[in-house]
């Protein structure tokens, strides 16, 4: 556990940032490994199947994460205030919430992934891989969830070490797994979907039996959980508008999506691989967000509101130096990097083509996910789901559906990076008018928000 509250900002955001950062470059790689295996021994059908399924993955579990965020800062919070027994029964709450709606969402969606794929006019040849890997998939997300939930747990206790540890431990299994069911089972498109299920829940298990045996606060124990309401209730008002954001932004991929399937299995196949690999330049941001939340929760805990702005400066140079060097080779090395995921000369043309286009601007990317990170942390999540909200289905969808009329594909991509200008700008109006402060819930912060409706 880390005490964000003192010492120099920018070293212990830093220090804070990269292990997240390295956990979700090992999470990159194992999304990347499968569909790698899959596009070079499988072929691009198959790729462009798995492809089309991770966008109603992700619409299935946005609400979940969002609300799992929002436990997050409460923990943080919490822990910043040094009120620990509010810290275990938040934790436990958490765990309970997410197992039971876990169950919830993987029946929801293996009855509804074939009208799904069929809304989103996924092409018919492509459609019974598609729904096979999907449904797959989300046998395992009760162990997802666990893992995932686990991790976020640690790092709102300011532990981003440990979560990196088992995040190499799922990855390693991932690969093997990957290489073992398709290569020597010749499982297909199946062995890729198992792969993942099982090697989330061992990393869960293995989280589980080290953190039972060693640390200090989180227990799986459930005869010491206990469910807390009122916690709930701040998680809820926290996570929820952050699950919500989530979710249009799901649905928002999945109406990309159902465009992007328009333009026949080339276009789909790119669109997989050019996400995959431009996720790699969009760590930066995630990581250094996700550490000043957490840096921001802690010093809003403790009232130390000076610290919150540092962080947020340092945390801005630090994020935009990564994305600025993760974009430069993935420009430079484009179709080398598209060639490990399939030799289809079409494929590599048009997917490099959306590598070029998107990630020129990363920066306003990394800039948007940051001022979001100081603002979630804050526990003001309301104006950015609306600000997201506004730039996806007001600007990016619609520009996507007309630009792609006149200039095909290219039109498509064209729409990311405008969308990203509206959020950022909104984003960074919001939080110039100073509306987000006194949004915590701990002691401190209760009598801010006394003053300021005393002064109204």
């Amino acid at each position: 556990m880390k005490d964000l509250t003192i010492g120099n900002e920018s070293r212990l955001i830093f220090r804070f940032a990269v292990p997240m950062l390295l956990g979700n470059l090992f999470q990159q790689l194992y999304n990347v490994v499968d569909s790698a295996i899959v596009g070079r021994f499988l072929g691009k059908e198959a790729l462009a199947s798995v492809g089309a399924s991770f966008p109603i993955i992700f619409a299935l579990i946005a609400l979940i994460i969002g609300i799992g965020t929002g436990f997050g800062i409460v923990i943080s919070q919490y822990y910043g205030a040094k009120e620990i027994d509010k810290v275990k029964r938040a934790i436990s709450t958490m765990f309970i919430s997410l197992g039971l709606v876990s169950i919830i969402m993987t029946l929801i969606g293996i009855s509804l992934s074939g009208p799904i794929f069929r809304l989103l006019k996924l092409p018919p040849d492509l459609m019974p891989h598609a729904i096979e890997y999907l449904n797959i998939y989300l046998i395992g997300i009760i162990a997802m969830f666990g893992f995932n939930g686990t991790c976020a747990v640690l790092r709102g206790l300011g532990d981003s070490k440990t979560p990196l540890v088992f995040l190499i431990i799922s990855t390693v299994i991932n690969i093997l797994l990957d290489l073992v069911f398709i290569l020597v089972f010749g499982w297909g498109i199946a062995g890729a979907a198992w792969a993942t299920v099982i090697s989330q829940a061992g990393a869960f298990i293995t989280a589980i039996i080290y953190l039972n045996r060693t640390h200090a606060i989180i227990s799986f124990k459930l005869s010491e959980w206990n469910f807390d309401w009122e916690i709930m209730r701040h998680g809820i008002r926290i996570g929820l508008p952050s699950g919500l954001q989530q979710t249009f932004v799901a649905m928002g991929m999945m109406a990309l999506m159902g465009i992007v399937n328009t333009f026949g299995t080339d276009v789909i196949a790119a669109y997989s691989v050019g996400g995959r690999i431009d996720s790699f330049a969009a760590l930066p941001a995630m990581a250094f967000s996700a550490a000043l939340a957490t840096f921001t929760g802690q010093n809003l805990g403790a009232g130390k509101d000076e610290r919150i702005k540092k962080g947020l400066i340092a945390t801005t140079i630090m994020a935009s130096v990564f994305c600025i060097l993760t974009t430069i080779l993935i420009i430079l090395f484009r179709q080398p990097l598209m060639g490990l995921f399939n030799q289809d000369s079409e494929v590599i043309r048009i997917g490099s083509e959306y590598l070029t286009i998107v990630n020129v601007f990363y920066i306003i990317f990394v800039l948007m996910f940051v001022m979001y990170g100081v603002l979630r942390g804050a526990g003001a999540t309301l104006i950015p789901m609306f600000i997201s909200v506004l730039s996806l289905w007001i600007i990016r969808i619609p520009l996507a559906a007309v630009l792609s009329e006149s200039y095909g594909e290219k039109g498509i991509w064209w729409s990311i990076p405008i969308a990203w200008a509206i959020g950022l700008t909104g984003s960074i109006i919001y939080y110039l008018s100073g509306k987000w402060k006194g949004k915590g819930i701990t002691g401190p912060r209760k009598i801010e928000i006394k003053e300021i409706l005393d002064n109204s």
